[in-house]
């Protein structure tokens, strides 16, 4: 019976110790989970931060840039209506040249072609 005693009380300390392991990987998890919580916490407070001086920094500095983006706008404006002008001026020599391509066509046969069809058909 002796030998059965130890046997049961390696049995109990092991199962003791698989408990401990597992509680302690729990605890693990929860501690592992909280440190993120807690670094999320603080990454927002510093974005939240780092924010507020930005806006401070960009009231201060005149704005949202309105004289650039007027001045963009402007140009973009300016380079469109150059576009549009050059659009009018060549648009009827684009329909011309289209429509000549279209239009003419070459029935001329073309003497190597004449050649190679007398050579095929033995004329």
């Amino acid at each position: 019976m002796n030998s059965g005693s130890g046997i049961q009380e390696l049995m109990a300390a092991e199962t003791r110790a698989s408990q401990i392991v597992a509680e302690a990987r729990i605890a693990r998890g929860d501690r592992m989970k909280q440190a993120q919580t807690d670094a999320d916490e603080l990454i927002a407070a510093y974005r939240m931060e780092q924010q507020d001086a930005f806006d401070k920094a960009a009231s201060a500095s005149g704005g949202t840039g309105g004289d650039a983006s007027s001045k963009l706008q402007a140009e973009t404006n300016k380079d469109i209506q150059g576009m549009q002008g050059q659009f009018t001026k060549n648009a009827q020599k684009a329909v011309d040249v289209l429509l000549s391509k279209c239009c003419e066509v070459s029935l001329e046969v073309p003497t190597a072609r004449i050649r190679s069809t007398q050579k095929l058909y033995g004329k």
